[in-house]
């Protein structure tokens, strides 16, 4: 099973408190800030489709894209109500990322790019972000930073409600520079309670590594921002945002 396998069913409830909204009205406010005005966006990494349903109600042509059947499932059940303008989805893992034609944007949410827990993968997936944009499309992505991923050592988080349990574990292995997740699932199945475990990886990029791989895929016009603030990071920051272009012209 794959990574959010077991997790998939019951993934809206347990992070309900996401702020979707918030965070496509901060990255709707980087587009409009430089004057970029897409209609067709991939959501990669997309997962259950909380992101891609919030897109696509304000109006754009949305694609979302994800490694696990079981999150897609969830997110083409979830589309299915929406009487028009639906999401499409697809089954590709980030670094394989191959589209039939390019999109004006891409949005890649909730630290994701930090599963990539091989440089090289992360280098291939940006590489294949590059290829997917129209000339002049934009790439917005976040990222845990490395300091909230050191501080997860040794961390223990609860969430439940009536009909689910979890349990995350982290530790952080300074060699390797990953974040281990530990997480034990206890789902209520009508007088039992089914459990399933999952780990979880997550690499500890810094800012200066992403803005080298960014620019080894061909892209210009890199800016970095703080936690959903338009200002630079500032010391300590937990999450990061990139925002990249591509340019006009080809890159090899």
């Amino acid at each position: 099973m794959s990574a959010y396998g077991s997790l998939a069913a019951s993934y809206d409830r347990l992070t309900s408190d996401v702020p979707y909204a918030e965070i496509l009205a901060f990255v709707q406010t980087l587009l409009t800030e430089r004057g970029v005005a897409p209609r067709s966006v991939l959501d990669l990494a997309c997962g259950t489709g909380t992101m891609s349903l919030l897109l696509a109600q304000s109006g754009y042509q949305v694609i979302g894209a994800d490694m696990s059947e079981e999150m897609l499932t969830v997110a083409y059940d979830k589309a299915s109500a929406l009487p028009d303008n639906r999401p499409f989805f697809v089954c590709q893992r980030m670094e394989r990322l191959c589209l039939p034609d390019p999109v004006d944007w891409v949005l890649c949410c909730l630290d994701s790019i930090n599963y990539l827990t091989d440089p090289a993968a992360c280098q291939e997936t940006f590489r294949r972000v590059y290829r997917s944009l129209c000339p002049g499309g934009v790439f917005i992505f976040d990222v845990n930073t490395p300091e909230k991923l050191q501080a997860m050592d040794g961390q223990v988080f609860l969430d439940e409600d009536e009909d689910v349990f979890c349990v995350w574990r982290g530790s952080y292995e300074k060699t390797e520079r990953i974040c281990y997740y530990g997480m034990d699932l206890f789902q209520r199945q009508g007088r039992l309670w089914r459990r399933n475990q999952e780990e979880h990886r997550e690499f500890a990029y810094t800012i200066g590594e992403l803005q080298a791989c960014l620019t080894q895929a061909g892209f210009g016009g890199i800016e970095v921002f703080g936690d959903r603030r338009t200002a630079p990071p500032g010391p300590g920051e937990q999450r990061v945002y990139f925002m990249a272009v591509r340019e006009e012209t080809t890159h090899g």
